[in-house]
């Protein structure tokens, strides 16, 4: 009788024993699925915050896009328009460069240009030369209101004509990436009642796209 009764709390003790340790293994088991399920959450979060970040430098790029578009003046805006009207492969103004009558100066009436003017535009084509990617110049003449609209047209056109001719033959810019235009008195930058205002007005405006 005594060894049945040790043998029950024996056969007792062992299945609480397998029992403890099915409850251990089961706990073992959810501890380890809650943390693949916790590891899978962080890695969801971090992909979320990744993308997030992602959205946030894109954003950040095209209001710094947006910013420069709108810094790039009239002038830009139509050049870089006719170049991707004309088929060329023109992306984007490189720069523009705006010579005024203390940069590059015309006596009056007149389209020819002095040792000053060609320092200046030297030193344009330098940078020109200096791009990378293949580009196009657009040159600009532009006068002030003195005059009546036909001749200003007119002079306008011969200035930006001289300054593709000297960076031509003095420069070497191929003559075929380089275009002309005049906008007479048409877009003035100052005042044309004062003497200060027109000058500002009588320019050449450079614009280099690529």
């Amino acid at each position: 009788m005594r060894r049945t009764i040790t043998l029950v709390i024996g056969a007792v003790f062992v299945v609480g024993l397998s029992s403890c340790a099915t409850s251990k293994n089961v706990d073992d088991k959810i501890a380890a699925a809650q943390a693949q399920t916790n590891q899978k959450i962080n890695s969801v979060e971090g992909q979320v915050e990744d993308l997030q970040n992602k959205q946030k430098a894109t954003d950040t790029r095209l209001d710094q896009t947006n910013s420069r578009v709108d810094q790039i003046s009239q002038e830009a805006q139509d050049a870089l328009k006719r170049a991707q009207d004309a088929g060329l492969a023109a992306k984007k103004v490189a720069f523009q460069e705006t010579f005024t009558d203390e940069k590059v100066h015309f006596k009056t009436d007149s389209y020819t240009l002095n040792k000053d003017s060609q320092t200046a535009l030297d030193d344009l084509a330098s940078r020109i030369k200096a791009l990378d990617q293949p580009y196009w110049v657009e040159i600009q003449g532009h006068t002030d209101d003195t005059g009546g609209r036909r001749y200003n047209d007119d002079l306008g056109q011969r200035r930006a004509d001289a300054v593709r001719r000297y960076l031509s033959r003095q420069a070497n810019i191929p003559l075929m990436r380089m275009s002309t235009i005049s906008y007479g008195d048409t877009l003035p930058v100052a005042s044309n009642k004062t003497l200060k205002g027109r000058a500002e007005n009588r320019r050449v405006v450079v614009v280099v796209l690529e």
